[in-house]
């Protein structure tokens, strides 16, 4: 009576294929489902995240490494500046 729902994963490669029917072969979304055998609200869906990770503002793998490195790097380097400031105002106190 009550059976688990099993859904299906399709890999990577399949998903940009059947989004280039629609975008770059001018099917319709539904009609690039259907003959897909597969939901259009999950063609639509993946037409989404394809076309958000195409946009200009979309960071790589590799982009992001260098970005968290940069940011650790920064927080590092204001942790220094913030030392040697407070050295130098207490070696200013010493001279007077």
């Amino acid at each position: 009576m009550n059976q688990k729902r099993v859904y299906k994963s399709y890999p990577q490669a399949f998903k940009e294929e059947a989004v280039a029917l629609v975008t770059d072969q001018g099917y319709s979304v539904p009609e690039a489902a259907k003959s897909l055998g597969i939901r259009a609200n999950q063609l639509y869906d993946w037409k989404a995240k394809i076309e958000a990770s195409k946009q200009d503002g979309a960071l790589s793998a590799n982009e992001r490494t260098e970005l968290h490195r940069l940011r650790k790097e920064n927080k590092h380097l204001r942790i220094e500046k913030d030392i040697l400031k407070k050295a130098s105002a207490f070696f200013a106190k010493e001279m007077k």
